[in-house]
């Protein structure tokens, strides 16, 4: 929850991608099951892959082939990954429930905005094509378009300067603790989506967001007390 007022400087929301906005998981799991096939391998349930949709081909990788990015066949393995995940990346990828009516609802009431994702353009940018969902954001800021990437805030200052806007006046949304962490250190509000990749191990409440949200209508929730 978050504090009456404490979001009444918000002129635009910058959300983060997969996991808050979108949910990428069973595209995601499944362009990293597809090598564990290749390899003759039994294919994993997607649950096993859902809770580290939001780490990327690391974590993907990891569930799958149990290395890390040290792994002298890491970058090939994730090269693979990645052709795979451009073949298939909008076949069952779909907003979550209630996304688009919040996005509706900031639209209907002119309040800006945007995306902030660790996602590299190479998906980022077909992907929100591809879904009428982002015809009306401002700006897509992928997680190659600056020199540095989450929980660096530069990703998120660029937004603001994309936006014409203080960072101060900008609030940021994400599943992740490196959005938040992201967030506070470009001096925007922050919230917690907890309704996204969270694994059992994870405490949205030690990410030190100024609010968390279970639903993406909560958020207007919390704009409203603003």
């Amino acid at each position: 929850m978050g504090a009456p007022g404490q979001f009444a400087q918000v002129r635009a929301v910058l959300f983060d991608l997969d996991g808050t906005l979108i949910d990428s998981a069973p595209d995601l799991g499944a362009a990293v099951d597809k090598m564990r096939l290749a390899r003759g391998l039994p294919s994993l349930p997607p649950a096993c892959y859902r809770p580290v949709a939001g780490a990327g081909a690391r974590g993907l990788l990891g569930v799958a082939f149990g290395i890390t990015p040290e792994h002298s066949e890491f970058a090939a393995l994730r090269e693979e990954f990645c052709v795979n995940y451009e073949q298939c990346m909008t076949q069952n990828t779909f907003a979550f429930a209630g996304v688009p009516e919040l996005i509706a609802e900031l639209v209907a009431h002119k309040l800006p905005w945007g995306v902030v994702t660790n996602k590299a353009a190479r998906f980022t940018e077909p992907l929100t094509r591809a879904m009428p969902l982002f015809a009306s954001a401002r700006t897509v800021v992928s997680g190659d378009s600056t020199p540095f990437a989450k929980p660096h805030p530069e990703p998120l200052l660029e937004a603001a300067r994309r936006l014409g806007l203080e960072a101060a006046h900008c609030l940021y949304v994400g599943d992740d603790e490196r959005d938040i962490v992201a967030g506070l250190a470009a001096g925007m509000a922050t919230v917690a989506a907890t309704y996204g990749y969270l694994g059992a191990q994870t405490d949205p409440a030690r990410w030190g967001a100024h609010a968390s949200i279970n639903s993406p209508g909560a958020l207007l929730q919390l704009l409203a007390k603003a």
